[in-house]
């Protein structure tokens, strides 16, 4: 099949995983280090929200590439932007030395994050070498030793973002010691607390309720406020089940960090880039955090992050952190491309819309099937939550499995969140057509899984 062919829908023509998918994976566990692997897709090729695996099936894609893909596959004119400087220089470490379309990626990059304060851009290869980043800015500025980190956070897997990452076990396992200095407390998660608050019907009591835990019991009577640098957090919780706190969360939290001169650090590296229908999640919220870490989507899939930082928490002196790929000139301006689409496009809106539309359609489900716990999101960021009881909110992550592997088999690419959760992040130009295809899909596998 030409590059130039349409992919206008599912279409599987083999059993899954085809002979050549099968003839990749064998390969791949024979020479590459034991990963994450998710589901047996060997991609090929990807245009607009579908993707096409060796074998020519063809996949509607409800993960965006682990929301690394937010505008789509094949998008004309990222690639034009990256083929015209792919001709001219491709990278010459923009860290020791100094390239034009780096400052101006900075400056889109800026234009459009929170706030309207001076801020910086410190640009790394991925998510975690971002809050990486980010901690050492935090430490750098504050000469505090300690963090607040939260149960449930997905943060990287690098030994310093380890430290803060609490989604599950296995990630831990065979690496302590960790970093020192990470204090863990609960996200206001409106289905399951260890409060038992029903964090819809009184979502100010969950939030006060974290805060006091965190005021009362932390600093009260652990560990002193003044040692702290930074607290880290997701708006919405990722890797964690896709949780999202109640609307005034951050900006209360925000203000108890202030108030004991600690800096809020926002991890926005699957929440960014028009995911939850604003730029950025904190706009959301209505929080203006000091050092915001990104990535994953900042540059439509070429590897890229970044840490965005109010001027005055700069590093005070050359040489106390850097890199040698951060700000790749291919990057650089395939991350304005990206930003300048998503603004083109309208992407905000249709996430907005679509997000909408897809909520609807996963309570209709959620009607339909009582194993359906929970349907919680925002914008083209949504999950829903499988569960052996209603009442008593048990995880069914045995469902939740089986409905991913039979929605693959009939074509639909889905990543579970959390122990029992699913999540549905299309790219942010999927149309209702597109969502009715997959949550068609969808239900006749939860069906066919029960």
């Amino acid at each position: 099949m030409e590059n130039n062919v349409l992919l206008n829908g599912v279409e599987i023509k083999t059993e899954l995983p085809g002979p050549n998918a099968k003839k990749v994976i064998k390969e791949d566990e024979k020479y590459l280090a034991t990963s994450t692997k998710s589901l047996p897709v060997v991609a090929s090729r990807g245009l607009g929200c579908y993707i096409e695996d060796v074998d020519k099936n063809v996949f509607l894609d409800f993960s965006s590439g682990i929301s690394t893909t937010n505008i789509g596959y094949g998008n004309q004119y990222v690639i034009s932007k990256v083929q015209d400087q792919l001709h001219k220089l491709w990278h010459f470490a923009g860290t020791d030395f100094y390239y034009e379309e780096q400052v101006e990626s900075a400056k889109a990059l800026i234009n459009v994050s929170p706030g309207s304060h001076d801020k910086k851009v410190f640009y790394t290869n991925s998510g975690a070498e971002s809050n990486e980043a980010s901690l050492k800015l935090a430490r750098s500025y504050t000469k505090r030793p300690q963090f607040i980190g939260f149960i449930g956070g997905f943060h990287g897997r690098t030994m310093g973002a380890l430290a803060f990452t609490a989604s599950q076990p296995i990630h831990h396992d065979g690496f302590f010691p960790e970093m020192d200095g990470v204090t863990h407390i609960p996200f206001p998660d409106p289905y399951r607390n260890p409060f038992n608050i029903d964090g819809y019907d009184d979502p100010d009591g969950l939030t006060n309720a974290i805060l006091d835990y965190l005021e009362d019991y932390v600093f009260g009577k652990f560990l002193p406020s003044n040692s702290v640098a930074a607290i880290l957090v997701e708006p919405i919780q990722g890797e964690g089940g896709y949780v999202v706190p109640p609307r005034d969360f951050h900006k209360k939290l925000m203000e108890l960090a202030h108030d004991n001169e600690i800096l809020y650090i926002m991890d926005e590296v699957q929440t960014g880039f028009g995911r939850t229908g604003t730029f950025f999640a904190s706009e959301y919220f209505g929080v203006d955090p000091d050092i915001m870490s990104v990535a994953k989507s900042i540059a439509s899939g070429i590897p890229m992050g970044a840490s965005v930082v109010k001027s005055k928490y700069d590093f005070e002196k050359s040489g106390l952190h850097s890199n040698t790929f951060g700000g790749n000139l291919l990057a650089s301006v395939a991350s304005r491309a990206t930003i300048e689409e998503i603004k083109n496009q309208d992407m905000l809106g249709n996430a907005r819309k679509m997000g909408d539309y897809m909520n609807k359609r996963l309570h209709e489900l959620q009607e339909k099937y009582d194993n359906i716990g929970d349907v919680r999101g925002l914008g083209l960021m949504q999950a829903i939550d499988f569960v052996k009881n209603r009442k008593t909110k048990a995880h069914f992550s045995e469902l939740r499995d089986k409905t991913i592997e039979n929605a693959y088999k009939k074509g639909l690419i889905l990543l579970g969140a959390g122990e029992s959760g699913i999540r549905f992040i299309p790219p942010l130009i999927i149309n209702e057509k597109q969502i009715d295809e997959a949550m068609n899909i969808l239900g006749s596998s939860i069906k066919q899984s029960l």
